[in-house]
């Protein structure tokens, strides 16, 4: 099967990340996926302003997507202060408009406003109307950061899962993959070391929420499972119809830990291959419609 990565980001104008470099342009992914051994890659633009130096447009994304349409996914990115600002706007026209060009998802949603801003919950529910997964940054705080502000424990998260059940939520960042174990204030934005314990709220909600799929992209995904690795492969087996490879590249100097985390579980034999195949290209395929 082919191998997926679910979230990552291109550049196609000289935008800088917070390393000072560059966006990688798609050439640059490519050179990567040859790399890594990965087929597709999901693109997920970044249309909020919390998110870089200047907005990054969908239709810029969607036209580079469109000249590689055998190694690229595209994602649309819709902020819930566009337009109008309104707690009462329709979005259902532009989220229409974006599946119908071939979008299978919505993200990477980073605006720093919180889970319950009425704003927030009129997009999430135009979302499941539309039918589009919504890929999601949680921030621990309000301001100095981009993500959607979420409580100790996930809270609000939870909150619009259960509010929302048809639609299809992708976890991402440290505040969301430090939860799989107990974590304290000064640890929740961050990379958490060591044993993983009893009580973290993301296990449990995995258990209680069918719509909520983990994007192991980046480094708190692949912390959130390498960090104790024999209680990782138990989360793996686990949760493995509804665990997604990824990457997050942003700039062409990125790390890739997972692909290595990865091919190293399955040569020693701590998942399977089904399991394996699952995480790297089957889940993201049935999640987002492919």
């Amino acid at each position: 099967m082919p191998v997926i990565d679910i979230h990552t980001h291109m550049g196609v104008n000289p935008l800088p990340v917070p390393s000072h470099e560059n966006l990688a342009t798609p050439e640059q992914l490519i050179a990567i996926m040859d790399r890594c051994g990965v087929d597709k890659m999901c693109i997920l633009p970044l249309s909020s302003p919390e998110a870089l130096p200047d907005i990054q447009s969908n239709p810029e994304i969607h036209a580079a997507c469109d000249r590689w349409p055998d190694r690229f996914i595209k994602f649309c990115c819709v902020d819930p202060r566009v337009q109008d600002n309104s707690t009462t706007h329709n979005f259902l026209p532009t989220l229409q408009y974006y599946k119908e060009r071939g979008c299978k998802g919505m993200g990477e949603f980073v605006a720093n406003l919180w889970w319950d801003d009425p704003r927030v919950q009129r997009l999430l529910e135009d979302c499941q109307t539309v039918g589009l997964p919504v890929t999601f940054h949680i921030a621990v705080k309000e301001f100095g950061m981009y993500g959607l502000i979420g409580e100790p424990g996930l809270k609000g998260l939870e909150r619009a899962l259960k509010k929302f059940p048809k639609l299809q939520f992708l976890g991402h960042s440290q505040a969301f993959w430090s939860e799989v174990g107990p974590v304290s204030e000064a640890e929740r934005g961050g990379y958490p070391p060591g044993k993983v314990l009893p009580g973290g709220a993301l296990p449990r909600l995995f258990r209680e929420c069918p719509n909520l799929w983990g994007d192991m992209s980046g480094g708190s995904g692949c912390n959130s499972v390498s960090r104790d690795p024999e209680w990782g492969y138990r989360f793996m087996e686990e949760f493995q119809d509804r665990l997604c490879f990824g990457l997050d590249i942003c700039a062409p100097s990125n790390k890739t830990p997972l692909v290595d985390f990865m091919r190293d579980a399955l040569a020693s034999g701590h998942i399977s291959y089904d399991i394996h195949e699952k995480i790297m290209s089957g889940n993201a395929a049935k999640v987002l419609g492919l």
